[in-house]
Parts: structure tokens; C-alpha cells; sequence
């Protein structure tokens, strides 16, 4: 719901430092694969409950993730580096709720499943409407290049790390946060398969 106002807010400074990065010869894959390493880094210090470490290094993630993407508009997108994205970026997702779990398991482990599940729902909605979506040759609607059709909703990426950001903040509360962010995800689920029921009928 608010990448696309996140994007236009963050999207200057993205590509300045993206102009630095290209000339340094550092590519969109290099920071794909750095920004995924630096989140199970982050990952393994939340699971340890080291959630201001995890947090800092969660954000890096993120930052990398954000570069990645200016980086290969500035050069030369391609296939493979949309994939590598796309897949590297659901792994880090449930591996940081994953954390949470390995945490507290007592406090926090069924709040965790029931947010894996939603994420189940959001991500092969929003991947499955994409295939069908380029199988039709549908146009791009959201604001920046994608490598596919990119389906918005009510649980984006920025929620997402709103949400992550606040479980590292207060992880006490890790299991209402889980719990609200998964009754969004399925609202966005639903959304989406309405959506995609009516574009492919």
C-alpha cells in the first residue's frame, strides 16, 4: 500500500548512490547477494535476541535491497537478477520471522506460523498474478521499472518493514505485531485473488 509512496520519497537518493556504485563497477547482483547475506546475518543476532544488532543489520539488508534495483536501472536489468531478487528476498522475509521464533519459542512460535502462513498467501498471490500477468503481456502499473507485473496490496514491502523494524523495537510484543500483520496479509490475499479472478475471467 505505500511502496510506491516510499519509492517516490526514497527513489533521489537511491540513485545517487547508485551513480557511486556504478562507477565503483559494483553491480545490482553483487548487492542482491550482499543485502540477503547481511539479512541472515541480521536473522541469526535476532534469534540470539540481539534485536538492536539485528535491526541495524535488517536495515542494511534493506538498503542493499533498494540499490540493487537503481543499480540495474542504471546499467542493464536483466531476467536473472529479477529472479535472484524476487526469490532472496521471500527467503529473508520468513527467515527473520523464523528468528523471532528461535527467540522465544513458548512466547512467539504460533504467532510466527500463522505469519509464515500469511506470507504463503501474499507471495504466491502476488507471484502467481505475475505469471499470468506476462503469459497475457499485461502492462506494468506501478510506478518504477519492474521485472514483472508488480501487484500492490494492503502488506507491501514497506509494511513489512514497518512491522519488522517494530518486533525489533519490542519484541515483547512480537506476537501481537504477528498476529495483526498476518490478519493483513490475508486481507490482501483475498484482495488479490478477487482482483485476479476478475483481470483473468
Amino acid at each position: 500500500m505505500l511502496d510506491s509512496f516510499a519509492q517516490r520519497l526514497i527513489e533521489p537518493v537511491l540513485s545517487r548512490l547508485a551513480r557511486r556504485l556504478v562507477a565503483l563497477k559494483v553491480t545490482a547482483d553483487q548487492l542482491t547477494l550482499a543485502g540477503f547475506a547481511i539479512g541472515l546475518l541480521a536473522a541469526v543476532l535476532i534469534a540470539q535476541s540481539a534485536y538492536g544488532a539485528g535491526l541495524v543489520l535488517l536495515l542494511l539488508s534493506r538498503l542493499c535491497d533498494g540499490l540493487d534495483g537503481a543499480v540495474a536501472r542504471q546499467t542493464q536489468p536483466t531476467d536473472r537478477g529479477g529472479f535472484l531478487d524476487i526469490t532472496l528476498d521471500f527467503i529473508f522475509y520468513a527467515t527473520v520471522v523464523l528468528a523471532f521464533a528461535l527467540a522465544d519459542p513458548a512466547a512467539n512460535a504460533l504467532a510466527a506460523a500463522a505469519l509464515l502462513v500469511g506470507f504463503m498467501g501474499t507471495g504466491s498471490s502476488f507471484l502467481a498474478f505475475a505469471v499470468m500477468a506476462a503469459k497475457r503481456q499485461m502492462s506494468q502499473h506501478k510506478a518504477g521499472a519492474k521485472s514483472f507485473y508488480f501487484l500492490g496490496g494492503l502488506t507491501e514491502g514497506t509494511e513489512t518493514l514497518g512491522f519488522f523494524v517494530a518486533m525489533c523495537l519490542w519484541p515483547a510484543q512480537f506476537a501481537l505485531l504477528a498476529w495483526v500483520f498476518a490478519g493483513l496479509c490475508a486481507v490482501t490475499t483475498a484482495a488479490r485473488v478477487v482482483s485476479g479472478c476478475k483481470a483473468f475471467d
